[in-house]
């Protein structure tokens, strides 16, 4: 016996395909585009980080250059919101995805 197609749930898989098919490609796109800045603990150093994990721009303040201090602290405060940058490069691209994707159910 030859099994039936059941035409309406073919099409609306394939609408659901295609809504999330857009939906992905417009999440690459403003994962690219969504920036996030994050300063060091001090304030002295701030990262601007995209949510794909680029870091665009490092802004050092005029008060990191102390020549007394030497470069150890300005090296900590840069290490220091490199690795927020990173967290926060994460958590942009991990709130994108839920916001943009929330209301599909996972597969497995």
């Amino acid at each position: 016996m030859p099994r039936e197609i059941d035409e309406a749930f073919v099409e609306e898989a394939i609408e659901r395909y295609r809504k999330i098919d857009a939906l992905r490609a417009e999440f690459e796109k403003t994962v690219v585009d969504l920036e996030v800045t994050v300063r060091s603990p001090d304030g002295l150093v701030s990262i601007v980080v995209s949510a794909d994990g680029d870091f665009r721009d490092v802004t050092i303040s005029p008060e990191a250059i102390d020549p007394e201090k030497g470069t150890r602290e300005l090296a900590k405060a840069v290490l220091a919101a490199c690795k927020a940058a990173s967290h926060a490069g994460d958590w942009a691209r991990k709130k994108l995805h839920d916001e943009t994707f929330g209301d599909y159910r996972p597969l497995a």
